[in-house]
């Protein structure tokens, strides 16, 4: 899963955003597809096997043991500060806010709005990131720096109709 998840995102990332040779940039993809693959296996199989020992110490399953044998695979396999492991947090993240969100208003800690608040949700997420990009940009993940300079920053030049389809920075051979 990590491999069918990964590779593709480092293709598009690695031929858009990093220089290098040909072999360079294919070895940067496999780095990052087996690190993803990895460090999913590692985790899975880490919360499988605690989940098993802790049902089978007490015999049952209780809510706590998956949030207990989560927090030690977390910890163990996506503890280190990397680049794959801050992306795959990151994502993680933003889909526990809607889920703690929706939970929230499920067990009625929350009133149902009455207008569907994703627009507001849209305007803050994207206000706050122009924002940091604009006056705070080292404190964004640098694949969102780099994605966010492409499309704020390297479009103010044009050349022609291949900086539009191609890729918007011209090297010293063009």
């Amino acid at each position: 899963y990590g491999a069918k998840i990964r590779a593709p995102h480092a293709l598009v990332m690695t031929f858009l955003f990093k220089s290098g040779s040909l072999r360079e940039k294919l070895k940067s993809i496999a780095k990052a597809t087996y690190i993803h693959s990895r460090n999913l296996a590692y985790f899975v199989f880490t919360y499988k096997g605690l989940m098993a020992l802790q049902s089978q110490l007490q015999g049952k399953k209780i809510p706590f043991h998956s949030f207990f044998a989560a927090c030690i695979g977390g910890w163990l396999v996506f503890g280190e500060n990397n680049p794959i492991n801050s992306q795959i947090i990151m994502y993680l993240l933003s889909r526990i806010l809607f889920g703690l969100s929706r939970l929230a208003v499920e067990k009625g800690y929350v009133p149902q709005p009455k207008q569907d608040p994703f627009p507001l949700v849209a305007a803050l997420v994207w206000g706050t990131v122009l924002w940091l990009f604009e006056y705070h940009r080292q404190t964004l993940q640098p694949s969102l720096q780099s994605s966010m300079t492409y499309l704020y920053d390297d479009s103010d030049v044009w050349h022609d109709i291949s900086d539009f389809l191609i890729y918007n920075k011209r090297t010293d051979s063009k």
